[in-house]
Order: structure tokens, then sequence, then C-alpha cells
């Protein structure tokens, strides 16, 4: 439960609120909040984001690969970032999956006496989803505070939402992903040591740990930043299991190759920022065709990088 260092929502009159699962945080997350918070101003009083862990989906589905566009710390971040002025975050279990909506926002009024609740167009909630705008709305006249539910927001005609982003990255599709979120597509992890290929054929690669539950871009080699003490550094990042190296797959590994960067960063926390696809992973007959394919790729990711316009953090829509 966050609030910037607090925890507890603040005990305001007319608390303005939102519930949902917000991975990602992507455009359409950004527009509600960006209108929960300059609405809130309006109204003389604070803005408050309900959201929950693990992501309901995930529970109620039992997913074990992996699913999420951000981790719970860096979903934070982001949402911090917006100018929200509370998050409260819930873990979902079997108890909250089966409250009704009226158990769950009672429950909700009780603790915070919110006047507005705002959500997002196809908001669903509570046992057998049973809880739509519809219902709440009904809840708001019993309870007094009202309801609004926002527009979706679409690039190129197709809805924006973090189950379409998630496609994306899976199938490789960064930019349009990117194009969907706001900003650039991240993952965080440790730097850990690995077999000491790329050192040895003189491209030494940061070999990345990252949080087992992190949705991964499809293998291949990408253009992206790796962000090291804040400072974003040009990278050629590769994703897979190196088949020019072993017959069989076996440990997906996240390697990037950072252009002009020859620091000590092992047992380091390193973000990287994905920003294109250059191509599929491949196997290749020799050492030196491997080679040859990665200088075209850093000539490749030196022109992308010059060229990128893709907003390293979040940035809210006006």
């Amino acid at each position: 439960m966050t609030e910037r260092n607090k925890k507890h929502l603040p005990s305001v009159n007319g608390l303005w609120i939102t519930i949902g699962s917000f991975d990602g945080v992507h455009l359409g997350h950004q527009e509600l909040i960006h209108q929960l918070v300059d609405g809130s101003r309006r109204a003389n009083t604070h803005s408050a984001l309900i959201t929950f862990f693990p992501h309901p989906a995930v529970y109620l589905r039992q997913i074990e690969s992996p699913f999420y566009l951000t981790s719970p710390e860096e979903k934070e971040k982001l949402l911090l970032s917006t100018g929200i002025y509370s998050i409260l975050t819930l873990h979902f279990d079997r108890a909250v999956s089966q409250q009704s909506p009226r158990e769950f926002i009672s429950m909700l009024y009780e603790q915070f006496h919110f006047s507005h609740l705002l959500l997002g167009f196809n908001f669903r909630m509570g046992a057998g989803q049973k809880g739509d705008i519809h219902l709440l709305e009904e809840l708001g006249k019993e309870m007094n505070f009202s309801i609004q539910a926002i527009e979706p927001i679409k690039y190129h005609g197709h809805i924006v939402s973090s189950s379409r982003i998630r496609n994306h990255i899976s199938n490789g599709d960064i930019q349009l992903a990117n194009s969907m979120l706001g900003y650039a597509f991240s993952i965080k992890g440790e730097v850990v040591h690995g077999d000491g290929r790329g050192k040895h054929i003189g491209l030494p690669t940061a070999n990345l740990k990252v949080w087992g539950k992190q949705l991964l871009p499809a293998n291949g080699v990408y253009a992206a930043y790796t962000v090291i003490d804040n400072v974003r550094h040009p990278s050629v990042v590769s994703i897979g299991y190196r088949p020019t190296f072993y017959q069989s797959p076996t440990l997906q590994t996240i390697e990037a190759h950072i252009l002009g960067f020859s620091g000590q960063i092992y047992e380091e926390q390193i973000k990287i920022h994905f920003i294109e696809r250059l191509r599929r992973e491949e196997k290749y007959d020799s050492v030196g065709e491997l080679m040859e394919q990665i200088r075209k790729d850093i000539i490749d990711t030196k022109e992308i990088l010059s060229n990128d316009k893709t907003s390293p953090d979040i940035s809210l829509r006006s």
C-alpha cells in the first residue's frame, strides 16, 4: 500500500478514486489518470488509485508463464509519475475474487468516503464480473458518489489495451507496443555472469537476470538503450537461445552489447528500453558469419537510434 511514503489513503472529504489493474500504464490508463488528477484538483480534493497484485487474470486463470508488462515496483513508479496523490495496492486472492461488487465497493466507501469514481469504458469487477458501469451507477445513487466512464483511447483504429500490447511484445512488434504505451517498453534486472562467449569473440555483453513474471519481447535482436546510473547508452540487445553456439535450446538469455561502454557492471541493476526489432534469432554456420551480422546490427542500431523520438519515460496526455 503506497501513498507517497505514507501507509494510508488520505482522510479528506470528496476523494476522487479509480480502480483497475493498470499493467503497463499505457495511453488509455494515462488519459484516465489525467482526468482523475485534473478533476480532483478542480474539486479541491485528492486523487487515489486502487490496484491489485497479483493481476486478477493471473490469479483467476492460474497463468504461470511470464505475463506482466511492468513489475509491481515499476508500475508504482509509473503511476506516481502521473501526479496521482495516492496508490493502494490490494492483494488479489480468493476472498477478494469472491466478493460481490456491492461488498467490495461498500468496503471501499466505508473506509474512504469517496465522492467520485472514474473508470475505464469496459470496467467490470466482483464475483462473476457482474460489477459493470450500470450496477456501479446504482450503488453510487445509494451511497452518494458519482460515476464517470471514459471513452477508449485508440491507435490506428484499435483500442489501446494491456492485452493488445502484450500480443505486440510477444510478436516482437516493439514499435506498435511503444506507440500504445506512450513510452519505450523496458525490462530491468541484475547484470550476471554469462558463459563469456561475447567477450571471447570481441563483443562483450551484459547478461541480464530479470523478474521471472516479466513478459519479454519475442526472441531476436533489437535496437535499444541500456540505462546505467541514469545514463542511456545505445545498445544491440539479443534475446534467445544462441543457436549458433548451442545445438538445442537450453536457457533463454538477454544480452546487451552496450556500444562504446567498457565499465564493470556485474551485480548492478540496469534497465533496457526497446526501440525496434532488427531481426529474428538465427543460426549461423560459423562465428565469422555471426560477427559479420552483428556488425550490420550495430550499424542499423546507430541509424535507428539517431532518428528515434520514442520517449524513455511516461508522458501524460494533455
